[in-house]
């Protein structure tokens, strides 16, 4: 939910993670699914080419540890 992705991510504004979710999900490595209900809830999920990309971040988040100062 767009609460909680907010929440890992201090810093960014509302409207700059809500800009970044739709180009994810305009290149298809998201999905939005709105439930009709009061308040409205949106909940993302990873398709299946964005689940192929955890590995390739894995990897690179640990080559950023590996050589931070």
């Amino acid at each position: 939910r767009f609460s909680e992705i907010q929440a890992h991510l201090p810093g960014m504004s509302p409207r700059t993670l809500s800009q970044r979710l739709d180009e994810l999900e305009q290149t298809k490595i998201i999905t939005k699914q709105s439930f009709a209900e009061v308040p409205p809830r949106v909940v993302y999920r990873l398709t299946q080419k964005g689940q192929d990309l955890i590995p390739i971040l894995k990897s690179m988040a640990d080559w950023g540890t590996k050589y931070h100062d």
